[in-house]
């Protein structure tokens, strides 16, 4: 798997779970859902993505968007 689809992955993973979490406990957890969006949003026009550098250094391969 490469840094992409790990951070690709790892981005609908949070945001279906904070849905679900907002459904069962609390409306607030839709918080965690706008930020997990600008964090995607931000690295998009910037290339900077904290869960990329944690996956280069579990030492997944490298794609095409985070070098």
């Amino acid at each position: 798997m490469s840094i992409d689809r790990a951070v690709m992955a790892l981005a609908g993973f949070m945001i279906l779970a904070s849905l679900v979490l907002s459904q069962l406990h609390s409306p607030y957890w839709l918080l965690f859902t706008a930020f997990v969006g600008l964090n995607m949003l931000q690295s998009a026009f910037t290339g900077f993505c904290p869960a990329a550098i944690i996956f280069k250094r579990l030492g997944l391969r490298t794609g095409c968007a985070f070098s």
